[in-house]
């Protein structure tokens, strides 16, 4: 099979994860989506996980558009705008932190973490905390996305449930809080902890 036909069935699995979701996207129902027999697939790709690493670093190259810093970027511009931007490439597909979750930089991404690890190193953090740092914001980032997706996915069956038992004055407050300013405020002053921390560790 020619690489046209690999980014083919990369394009169809997309398209099909969008209607089924990570659990209901079998390497069967991809062959049927693309009017092929199954062993066809593993050609390209020995194993659902195979796949869905492919799927993965498929998104981050379409959609992941602040990888690398930019030329008016400082290391703390570069951080905010990468996380940004893994973020939105990660909701761009349903299931999307699910599938990137536990993958390593492959490919383009390779020199892409060269030159992030490099940003950071060069602005004055150590080897090590660099490292963190970047792996902290990553963590930070799969797992907020996480959480969103997985409520969006099952806002409808919580809706039919009974509410909640009495909680403390501080939790729902806080529940209250959370519920009203949404994932992208969440998400923001999170990135913010983080911003902070970082520059506190450099200061010192």
């Amino acid at each position: 099979m020619a690489k046209l036909q690999r980014e083919k069935v990369i394009r169809a699995a997309l398209d099909l994860l969008n209607e089924v979701g990570v659990d209901g996207l079998t390497t069967r129902r991809l062959a049927d989506h693309l009017g092929v027999q199954q062993p066809a697939l593993y050609w390209h790709f020995k194993n659902k996980r195979a796949l869905l690493d492919a799927l993965a670093h498929a998104m981050l190259a379409e959609r992941h558009t602040h990888a690398v810093p930019r030329p008016e970027d400082d290391w703390c511009s570069f951080i905010t705008g990468n996380a940004r931007s893994f973020r939105q490439a990660l909701l761009s597909y349903r299931d999307g932190a699910r599938i990137h979750a536990g993958t390593r930089p492959n490919g383009a991404e390779t020199a892409n973490a060269e030159v992030q690890l490099r940003c950071l190193t060069e602005a004055g953090f150590t080897p090590a905390d660099t490292t963190y740092a970047l792996m902290t914001i990553s963590y930070f980032v799969v797992g907020s996305v996480m959480e969103q997706q997985a409520a969006q996915a099952d806002r409808t069956e919580r809706a039919n449930l009974p509410p909640p038992a009495a909680t403390s004055p501080l939790l729902a407050e806080a529940m209250e809080t959370f519920d009203r300013e949404g994932p992208d405020t969440a998400f923001e002053r999170g990135l913010g902890f983080i911003i902070a921390g970082l520059k506190e560790k450099l200061q010192r």
